[in-house]
């Protein structure tokens, strides 16, 4: 596994690669106005204009299987993933656990922060595995999801 840094030109992959990733689950949790799989190109093109900004393909044996977007101000403050996705038929093969790995060298292996949904066990044991502990804040979107904050120190 190897990241390789998205570049504006790519915003249209991008996107289409997270409307796929994330189109489950907003058909199981119905989150109209969070998830990843409903926003648009534009929202897109405006965080890969961020200085703050950085997205990375997550790129396995040469196909593109993923990205993981950071926001990094670079001035002390906690860095956060945001999001990170793997496509459906790569899933299962350590993939986003590399990836995090990855950011870490490149960004800081501290002061780190994400959310996920409480109800997807398998993304809280990924995050929890990768040393993120619950901050104990937690945001009902509606009555099937609820999102959990992390972070690593």
């Amino acid at each position: 596994m190897v990241l390789q840094k998205v570049e504006y030109t790519d915003a249209e992959i991008l996107w289409k690669m997270q409307v796929a990733a994330f189109s489950e689950l907003l058909d199981r949790y119905h989150d109209y106005a969070t998830s990843p799989a409903n926003e648009s190109l534009d929202r897109i093109l405006i965080r890969l204009a961020q200085p703050s900004t950085y997205y990375y393909f997550i790129i396995d044996n040469g196909e593109k299987v993923g990205a993981i977007r950071v926001e990094d101000m670079k001035d002390g403050s906690r860095k956060r993933i945001s999001p990170i996705f793997i496509l459906k038929e790569y899933r299962g093969k350590g993939l986003a656990q590399a990836a995090i790995t990855a950011v870490e060298k490149i960004h800081g292996s501290t002061h780190w922060k994400l959310d996920t949904i409480l109800q997807e066990k398998g993304n809280c044991h990924l995050y929890e595995k990768m040393g993120y502990h619950r901050t104990g804040k937690m945001e009902m979107i509606n009555d099937r999801m609820t999102i959990v904050d992390y972070e690593k120190e």
